[in-house]
């Protein structure tokens, strides 16, 4: 039977020393029990304790890392089936897979088409993290693929090859990287896994069953190594793929299950581009943690960029930016000021709007705790009163010969309240962000 919090925190120094990062013992004991955090964390537990919680400290699914410490990946280390219980931690890798069959002119054209898929959505950067090189060829191209691939990109290396001599060969040029083989089989698991473990890498197990998955992670373990990950079979449908992947989960988390217990890995069959945009978008939200793509377009990486961006933000800590006056465009004493709450997407949305009208615009973002317009109006936080003192903390009264301010349609019956709390002229904007262009242009 697992400890509870408080059998764990009879174990601990009760120092509250807070280098743990929480307050004090007790709650480092509360988030031990529930596996959110390991016992490493701990700087002063003693060697007899570190013993009886050493079962405990482990996380339900192990925290897995690719490449090297500077541009390492992260998967697993998950604590709860679905987001609304907690959150999940560690977002699902991306990444593309490339065949050694491909000439090194069209490898480096496809890495830098790669490069390239940067974005930025609600402030916060989107990328992709992990570069797959498939063997097609024998093993000396595919250690030249690798070398070429490792030399153009810092992502994280996935090695897709069963061929163990194949493999040797590669893993000689990725020292210090830590990359991922993929995949062991019945046939071949002890040998990989012993590959894996003396090269630093983490290992794949690939079988048709959740039966089979556990065989190969037992006999992998029994080698010493526990970097492992599952890879599911992506040619089944996708119903029996998610069903795999969702009884992984569970397994891990519900049933303790320890040879479940790892991220797991879809690697995309050859597809269509909007089949495989698809059947990605369903792994990453059921519970991929690495996804390998053969499409390169920029709009199925946005799209499923967007998606892990979603699923993986804390739904208990909406996005949001820093309160203050943000000046968009070359803006004078003379611009117009806008108010908007620091959501992060009402203010990006609006920001958009702003900068499409092409006039230099204040806009003036209060502190709401991350709530849009409506939701912070209702909930008292986008007030007369909290606009009148960001209008004096954000140093508008100095940058502005002018006192007027503009505030959204939603909350127009605030305006009197507001023109007498803040001394300002207060004018009612559009009620859609998608008004402001022509609003602006038509501001006397």
């Amino acid at each position: 039977m697992p400890l509870s919090g408080l059998d764990i925190y009879k174990l601990l120094p009760k120092t509250n020393c807070r280098e743990c990062g929480f307050p004090t013992c007790l709650a480092f004991a509360l988030s031990l029990a529930k596996k959110a955090v390991s016992l490493e964390k701990c700087p002063y537990v003693s060697e007899t304790a570190k013993q009886a919680l050493e079962a405990q400290s482990q996380p339900p699914i192990r925290l897995v890392r690719i490449g090297d410490d500077e541009n390492k990946v992260e998967v697993g280390n998950e604590t709860v089936m679905f987001r609304h219980e907690e959150k999940f931690h560690h977002p699902a890798a991306i990444g593309f897979i490339i065949e050694d069959s491909l000439s090194d002119e069209e490898i480096k054209r496809r890495l830098e088409a790669i490069r390239s898929l940067q974005f930025e959505r609600v402030g916060q950067p989107l990328k992709t993290d992990l570069v797959a090189v498939k063997q097609s060829k024998d093993a000396k191209r595919f250690a030249q693929a690798v070398s070429l691939v490792t030399s153009l990109t810092k992502s994280g290396i996935v090695l897709m090859s069963e061929d163990a001599s194949a493999l040797k060969e590669a893993l000689g040029v990725l020292a210090g990287k830590r990359p991922l083989i993929y995949a062991a089989g019945s046939q071949n698991v002890t040998e990989l896994a012993k590959l894996a473990k003396e090269h630093g890498a983490s290992l794949a197990l690939k079988s048709e069953s959740i039966d089979g998955l556990t065989e190969l992670a037992k006999a992998a373990n029994e080698t010493g190594l526990t970097d492992l990950v599952l890879a599911i079979n992506t040619s089944n449908a996708n119903a029996k793929a998610i069903w795999d992947l969702t009884q992984a989960r569970r397994l891990a988390l519900k049933k303790a299950n320890r040879l479940m217990g790892y991220p797991v890995v879809a690697a995309m069959p050859e597809l269509n581009s909007y089949a495989e945009v698809i059947k990605a978008g369903d792994y990453i939200a059921k519970y991929g943690s690495i996804v390998l793509l053969r499409g390169f377009e920029p709009w199925a990486a946005l799209a499923l960029l967007t998606l892990r961006q979603n699923i993986y933000t804390d739904p208990q800590k909406p996005l949001q930016i820093e309160a203050k006056l943000y000046p968009v465009g070359n803006v004078s004493e003379k611009s117009p000021t806008l108010v908007t709450t620091n959501f992060s997407l009402t203010y990006y949305t609006v920001l958009g709007e702003v900068e499409a009208s092409k006039i230099p615009t204040y806009i003036l973002s209060v502190d709401t705790e991350g709530m849009s317009v409506l939701t912070a109006w209702a909930a008292e936080k986008f007030t007369p009163d909290k606009i009148s003192d960001s209008l004096k903390k954000s140093g508008a009264e100095e940058k502005l010969t002018h006192r007027q301010v503009i505030i959204p349609g939603y909350v127009a019956v605030m305006s009197g309240d507001l023109e007498e709390k803040s001394g300002w002229k207060i004018v009612v904007g559009p009620k859609e962000a998608a008004g402001i262009p022509t609003f602006l242009k038509n501001l006397s």
